[in-house]
């Protein structure tokens, strides 16, 4: 399964962004999709994450009621919609794919990240 993600960039406090993450290959393997994030000098941690059949959508505390997950299945991409940034929210953001059910899900494949600047 190979990901790609685009839609990075430099927005400034209060703006907006849409990334997306295209997934190509073996994508029957996977069931869950999201994104993480990781700061210079901090721990890459999750912030949304998708179950691709269903629909059911998990975030992270600190992006909860800013950002939006949602998926278009027919192009195999996952978006990620983030409204109100914050100069907190600057990070590389990848996009990730595996299998799993209930509260999470284990991570097989990772696309090689899109860059998110708030300043």
């Amino acid at each position: 399964v190979q990901l790609v993600e685009s839609g990075g960039g430099l927005v400034q406090p209060g703006g907006s962004l849409r990334l997306s993450c295209a997934a190509s290959g073996a994508t029957y393997k996977t069931n869950a999709m999201g994104w993480f994030r990781q700061a210079p000098g901090k721990e890459r941690e999750g912030v949304a994450h998708i179950y691709t059949a269903g629909g059911a959508t998990a975030y992270a505390d600190s992006v909860k009621g800013r950002f939006t997950i949602s998926q278009d299945n027919a192009k195999n991409t996952v978006y990620l919609q983030m409204n109100s940034l914050k100069p907190e929210d600057t990070a590389m953001y990848y996009c990730a794919a595996g299998r799993g059910s209930g509260g999470g899900y284990a991570i097989d494949y990772w696309g090689r990240g899109t860059q998110v600047t708030v300043s």
